[in-house]
């Protein structure tokens, strides 16, 4: 589930809205599931997820600054 910083610069800003939404949702389906006592098959998804999310919002902050 990794993104790489290459390919959400070559995303329309409509794809990396829409990407970066799929991600939050998903980092707290996780959380969520973490909290409620459920077992995490992958410990390192939160991280991971949350890396990727902080990419995104990197190159949306970029943009917004040119």
């Amino acid at each position: 589930m990794k993104v790489k910083i290459k390919d959400i610069r070559n995303m329309s800003s409509i794809e990396r809205e829409k990407k970066l939404e799929d991600l939050q949702k998903e980092l707290f389906k996780v959380r969520s599931s973490n909290a409620m006592g459920g077992t995490m098959q992958d410990p390192s998804k939160i991280r991971e997820l949350k890396k990727s999310i902080a990419r995104i919002l990197t190159v949306i902050n970029e943009k917004h600054e040119k």
